[in-house]
């Protein structure tokens, strides 16, 4: 069994509260740091975990958790975790992880899921919708859909992830989600493999130079899972195809690091939309 056998979803680095007495991470916490990296798994899938759950009618339980020591992480060690689902059944799901220091195997483990119902916790066939879901994550291919239009087509879909990011989360006022320029912006909603509306942004300015990215909105859960990138390239696509040089936008002092990251550089100082720190930002096509 190697890194290749898996995909990564998970680092750390050992730290003293992990540490046992002989300086050697505590058994206990590797099913913890395996815990975490199937949290990773479903956002890897754009899964908002609670949600997805009660869409497919049920939730998963841990059934067996088996861990296999074949050596000991110590003290301020670098690990990276791995998962993957290796097999699902009538109604479980079974997932291999690995831990590495390095290229070096330390510990291995199994853990089996079943997916039950939530009240009764009796167990349920695997969803279809789920089983296929994984599958398509495990082969390699695609569990995101993007789709690019206008407003009488996306607005629905694209009020809701806005609603919850602006409205819920950020406390604006319910009104200040209904724009004029929606009606003449390029939307892009991105819809994961349930078909729950997981992302959006629109693209507005597009007579002008540079166009403008705007009302970029990610599901809570799947900031950082990489879903904000395929978003934001996807509007990036779409201002080069019409012929823009240049795209521009005002992020959040809180989200500047990620735009950076994406080549955007800021032009001026901070300023305040509705009491969040803003900056603006700029980037060549």
């Amino acid at each position: 069994m190697n890194r290749q056998d898996f995909r990564l979803f998970h680092r750390l680095r050992v730290r003293w509260a992990e540490v046992d007495m002989q300086k050697i991470v505590f058994n206990a916490h590797y099913l913890m740091y395996f815990d975490t990296a199937i949290t990773d798994y479903w956002r890897a899938l754009g899964l908002p975990f609670e949600e997805a759950m009660r869409q497919l009618g049920g939730d998963l339980y841990v059934k067996k958790a088996s861990v296999e020591y074949h050596g000991s992480a110590h003290f301020d060690d670098a690990l990276e975790v791995a998962m993957k689902c290796s097999r699902i059944g009538n109604s479980s799901m079974i997932f291999s992880g690995a831990i590495f220091r390095g290229a070096e195997l330390l510990i291995t483990c199994e853990l089996v899921y079943v997916f039950a119902d939530p009240v009764s916790q009796t167990s349920r066939p695997v969803p279809l919708a789920l089983r296929r879901l994984v599958e398509r994550f495990e082969a390699g291919e695609s569990v995101l859909e993007i789709k690019v239009g206008d407003w009488a087509a996306l607005g629905q879909d694209s009020m809701k992830v806005r609603a919850a990011v602006f409205v819920k989360e950020q406390g604006r006022a319910p009104a200040n989600e209904s724009h004029d320029v929606d009606s003449l912006a390029l939307h892009a909603v991105v819809y994961n493999g349930l078909g729950q509306t997981v992302a959006t942004g629109r693209l507005s300015g597009l007579e002008a130079a540079p166009s403008r990215i705007e009302r970029m909105a990610v599901h809570r859960t799947l900031r950082g899972s990489g879903v904000g990138r395929v978003l934001l390239q996807t509007l990036m696509d779409a201002a080069r195809q019409r012929g823009h040089a240049e795209v521009a936008l005002q992020a959040p002092c809180s989200a500047e690091g990620f735009y950076r990251r994406q080549g955007f550089v800021a032009r001026r100082d901070g300023f305040d939309v509705g009491g969040i720190p803003h900056i603006d930002m700029d980037r060549r096509l």
